[in-house]
């Protein structure tokens, strides 16, 4: 797993709690939004579960013998829903999906590569999109699967792709 770099707040007490003044309530949950995003790209992780924060070092700073209280995680997750950068895997929102891009983004990201790279009108399995050779150097190498299938569907929607999910069979066409 990559290092992270963690910003000065991150060292700062006060970063751990919620402040109440507007202004400095806005600059903080900005910050824990870019670190939330910036510490699931470079982990590669997708899933945050929101009863399970306490174990992670994102959201418990063990030197400062901080930890950010789950309402705080819970409101800066539904921040990052605003922007498109989250969303939630059931119901009662214990479970979330981290896009350090959005799946728009992702979309074109992926197409973009397959357009370079010759794959427009041919098919790629899922597999190989975030396994394979070709893509070792690409930044959506290693992405959750369901980040990817999302991510597929907004270029489904916008005629540049189709999806193949049916048995054991997932791929994507490329157009």
């Amino acid at each position: 797993m990559a290092e992270i770099e963690w910003p000065w707040q991150y060292s700062f007490p006060p970063f751990f709690t919620l402040q109440p003044h507007s202004d400095t309530r806005a600059k903080q949950l900005s910050a824990w939004k870019s670190l939330i995003l910036e510490y699931y790209r470079i982990t590669k992780q997708a899933i945050i579960d929101v009863r399970e924060i306490h174990s992670s070092p994102l959201f418990n700073n063990t030197a400062i013998n901080r930890k950010l209280p789950s309402e705080a995680v819970l409101l800066l997750l539904e921040e990052l829903a605003k922007s498109g950068n989250a969303s939630p895997l059931d119901k009662t929102k214990q479970r979330w999906l981290i896009y350090w891009h959005t799946l728009e983004e992702w979309g074109e990201i992926i197409y973009n590569w397959a357009q370079e790279n010759g794959f427009c009108g041919s098919v790629c399995t899922l597999f190989e999109l975030t396994q394979g050779e070709d893509t070792i150097d690409q930044e959506f190498y290693g992405l959750d699967t369901e980040i990817l299938i999302r991510a597929l569907k907004t270029l489904e929607t916008n005629k540049k792709a189709e999806l193949i999910l049916f048995d054991d069979n997932q791929g994507v066409k490329f157009f």
